[in-house]
């Protein structure tokens, strides 16, 4: 998704026309269009004022990376379908696990008892992850980096929810 994509999608779950945008930001409708549809980027200035605006990070706006964990409001939230279940795992040893499931297959699976990550149990520092929280969390509306995990032998563990 594109910083423009990004624009619009935030702007239209805070219910704000281009118009209403452009006017909190002391830009005009144009700059906000050009922006939504990646003719231009917003000045370097605006970019902290323009994301406190839209409730997101800096880095959420440039990059698409939800670190922070967030309860998003029941009117702006996502269905399942719409959201993304993302384990990285990183061993000392150089080991690299990258998993990217959308939400409703993961519920399905948990619903069924099928285990989503074969040998996902023999990961150490996941034994304590439980999945079926992790959904709940996600269906209560908590989105971000749900889960940082960094072992003293310098293996780390990201559960995020986007």
């Amino acid at each position: 998704m594109s910083i423009g994509e990004r624009i619009i999608e935030l702007r239209n779950l805070s219910g704000m026309s281009q118009l209403q945008l452009a006017r909190e930001m002391e830009v005009s409708r144009q700059a906000v269009s050009k922006w939504e549809n990646d003719i231009s980027c917003p000045d370097i200035s605006l970019l902290p004022p323009l994301c406190k605006l839209l409730g997101i990070t800096t880095d959420e706006l440039l990059t698409g990376n939800t670190n922070e964990v967030r309860l998003v409001p029941v009117e702006q939230r996502k269905s399942l379908d719409e959201l993304t279940l993302r384990i990285r795992i990183n061993s000392a040893d150089g080991d690299k696990v990258k998993v990217n499931l959308p939400m409703s297959l993961v519920k399905v699976a948990l619903e069924a008892g099928i285990e989503i990550i074969p040998n996902m149990s023999g990961v150490e520092n996941m034994k304590n992850v439980d999945l079926n929280k992790i959904m709940d969390l996600a269906e209560r509306g908590m989105i971000g980096k749900l889960v940082e995990i960094e072992s003293a032998d310098g293996d780390i563990v990201e559960v995020v929810v986007e």
